[in-house]
Order: structure tokens, then C-alpha cells, then sequence
């Protein structure tokens, strides 16, 4: 594996400090797309790569519910980061969960020593990338699609077919190796400096000491509480995505709106009805909220239990999780929209950039459908049905 280049001395900048420089060129970046270097340089130095590494590595080893409260934080001001952000963390829990001691110390310890970014290439409905055995081993040919954060990554877990079997394995590769290539097919209306392009292999080799599971192997409920997680990831974009676009509407209403000409009210804040769409959008933010941590922490008590999860207590964090993403789901949208009721006609003026927080939010949700998380909990509620282990569940 090459490491970056750079200094492997981790800085320490105050998230505040951070969330006020991303905040500043949010605007500015989400009109113009494209690859976000320096606010990846940014979070790498201010060492929020390290939150979900345990401190035998030298990380910081927080709770996935701190974690999440970060990424929400990020989310906030900009939820394309706040994603790579997230997606980072979620491989170093897929390294957590699926691969051995060795592996862990191995590809842990080379992500501190040289402050690696790490990128995603686990698309599961996605089945052009194949890998194939020969003499030497394994290697790697094919696309992959919405490889968010592989960009300026240095690793990269990936899901491949082998010999067409129905379960992918799951491997580590270094994203230096020249027969991987970018391909430029990122171009949607928000999320837009996520780098969730498609990649392409061309005769990649794969270390077998880096395959993290086999298609042969079944997979345990542990290891697919790697679902739960990456669904949370989503919960707290999106209510990050709410947070954000709710703390622009109270500040523009304090210092910019005015109150209708039909008000009673002098300023905008005191007019009944604002206050009503505050309200419902705080209520909206506020469940959401709640679901998302008590979600977030049912997930630390599974992680925590590792190969010892049951398929009930997996299937009680992927109902929680189910919830939680429903309501963030809600709020993103309700909040992002309400926004503009509250701010009014000049609210729409494009150097504000109010309309990013729907734009990313609706991109988001997309993700999977909204439906599907539905009819799971009611068979959970009608019938007591444990959630299917899927990939996006």
C-alpha cells in the first residue's frame, strides 16, 4: 500500500473552527461540484479520521453515537462532507466487523500512521465488477457505481463477484494501483462533492490476506449489523441536513425577514403564524432527533457485543434504525421545504444558497426507497417478522 504524502503528525482544530470554514464556502463549492480537496486536507488534519479506530491503534475510538453527533454537526453546514466523512468511518467498521485480528491491526495501523482517507466501492446492486481467480490470485475487472469518498482516498473496500456466485466477496485494495480509474459520472442536482462516481478496474490484483469474506462464508448477524450502521449514516445526514436548514431560517428571521403587511406583529419573529412553522419545525427535527440517538444507541450495545450478536438483538437495532430514518427522512424533506415559507420571496436569492439543503436532502432519500423500510415494520408491528438481513436493512 503507498501512503499519502504529507505530515503524519495530527493537528488538532476545534470543530467549531472547522464547521465555520466549511460553512463559509459551502455555497460557493455546492454550485460548482467537482472534488473537495482542501475540505478533505481539512477534516484529515483537524484528525476526525481517527474517531472510530480503537485507541490499541491509535485512535480515538469514540461511540457510534459521538460519532454520528459529529457527522450531524458536519452535515449541518455540509452534508456532502459530513457523507465522506461518514462513508470513511463506515469501512473502518466494515474492517471492524469483517476482517481478523491481523487485518484489523494491519489496515488500522497503516490508516493512523499515514492519516488515510478511506473509500467506498460496496455498491451491492451492482454486479459488473468481477473478480477473477488465476495462478497468482485474485484481480479485479470491471465498474463500479456510487463510490462515495473513493476520490482522493488511499484504500477502499469493494464488493466483486466471483465465478457468479449469489454473495460478493469483500476485499480491501489500495486506490494507487494504476489500473484503477475514475470515471467521471457524478453530476446530480445535490450531494454533489461526495465523489460518489464509478470507478473502473483493469486487471487489479487483490492480496488474499485482504479479503475480508469469502462468497462461501455466511455471513453472521454481526456482520450484517454493517447494514444498521450505514443506514444510520443516512438517518444523521439527513437530520443534519434539517439541523442546517432550520438554523438558517432562525437566523434569517431575526435579522433579514419581515413580517407580512396583513401582521399585527413588528417583526417577523412575533408574527403567529412563523411561529407556527417553527414549531412544526422543531417538532419534526425534534423526533427525529430522538429516534436517531436511541437508534445510534442500540447500535453501540450490538457493536459492542461483536460475534456474539444474536439475529434478535441485530433485528431489534434494524428496527430502531428503521424508525429513526424514517422520521429523518420526513424532517429533512418538511424542514428543507418550510425554509422557504418562513424566509419568504427573498429567501430565493441564489447567493444564499437555501435551496442546497432540499436539493441534498432529495438526492439523499433517494438512496433506498422509504417504502420498503415501511412495509418492514409492519410486519415487525402486525406479525412479529425479524427484519430481513439485507443490504439496505
Amino acid at each position: 500500500m503507498t501512503p499519502p504524502s504529507g505530515n503524519k503528525q495530527t493537528m488538532s482544530i476545534p470543530l467549531d473552527d472547522i464547521l465555520t470554514r466549511l460553512r463559509g464556502s459551502a455555497v460557493e463549492r455546492d454550485a460548482r461540484g467537482g472534488h473537495a480537496a482542501a475540505e478533505k486536507t481539512l477534516l484529515r488534519e483537524a484528525g476526525l479520521l481517527r474517531l472510530s479506530i480503537p485507541r490499541a491503534f491509535g485512535g480515538d475510538e469514540l461511540s457510534w453515537q459521538e460519532i454520528y453527533a459529529v457527522v450531524r454537526k458536519v452535515a449541518s453546514v455540509d452534508s456532502a462532507l459530513g457523507h465522506v466523512l461518514a462513508f470513511h468511518h463506515l469501512q473502518v467498521a466494515t474492517v471492524l466487523i469483517y476482517g481478523n485480528p491481523e487485518q484489523i491491526a494491519r489496515l488500522l495501523g497503516h490508516t493512523i500512521e499515514h492519516q488515510c482517507w478511506w473509500g467506498n466501492g460496496m455498491n451491492p446492486r451492482d454486479r459488473r465488477l468481477v473478480a477473477q481467480r488465476n495462478p497468482s490470485g485474485l484481480q479485479l475487472n470491471g465498474v463500479k457505481s456510487f463510490c462515495s469518498g473513493t476520490v482522493g482516498a488511499h484504500l477502499m473496500t469493494l464488493s466483486a463477484v466471483v465465478d457468479a456466485a449469489q454473495r460478493p466477496l469483500l476485499a480491501v485494495v489500495s486506490t494507487t494501483h494504476p489500473g484503477i480509474g475514475i470515471v467521471d459520472d457524478w453530476n446530480p442536482i445535490g450531494q454533489r462533492q461526495t465523489d460518489s462516481n464509478s470507478i473502473s478496474f483493469n486487471q487489479v490484483p487483490v492480496a488474499e490476506r485482504n479479503v475480508l469474506l469469502w462468497p462461501e462464508q455466511e455471513p453472521t448477524p454481526f456482520h450484517t449489523l454493517r447494514n444498521c450502521l450505514a443506514q444510520l449514516v443516512l438517518t444523521n445526514l439527513y437530520l443534519g441536513i434539517a439541523e442546517g436548514a432550520f438554523a438558517e431560517a432562525k437566523t434569517y428571521a431575526h435579522t433579514q425577514a419581515q413580517p407580512w403587511l396583513a401582521s399585527s406583529a413588528e417583526h417577523a419573529v412575533d408574527d403567529l403564524f412563523t411561529q407556527n412553522r417553527f414549531g412544526e419545525m422543531h417538532v419534526h427535527i425534534a423526533g427525529a432527533r430522538a429516534l436517531a440517538e436511541r437508534a445510534a444507541e442500540l447500535a453501540d450495545r450490538a457493536f459492542a457485543r461483536g460475534p456474539a450478536l444474536t439475529a434478535a438483538e441485530r433485528a431489534e437495532v434494524a428496527v430502531a434504525v428503521a424508525e429513526s430514518k424514517v422520521l429523518a427522512h420526513r424532517a429533512g424533506l418538511f424542514v428543507s421545504q418550510e425554509l422557504f415559507d418562513v424566509t419568504g420571496a427573498r429567501g430565493t436569492k441564489a447567493s444564499l444558497g437555501f435551496d442546497r439543503f432540499w436539493r441534498n436532502v432529495r438526492t439523499h432519500t433517494l438512496h433506498d426507497p422509504i417504502d420498503y423500510k415501511l412495509n418492514m415494520l409492519g410486519r415487525w408491528s402486525l406479525k412479529g417478522d425479524l427484519p430481513d438481513p439485507q443490504l439496505y436493512a
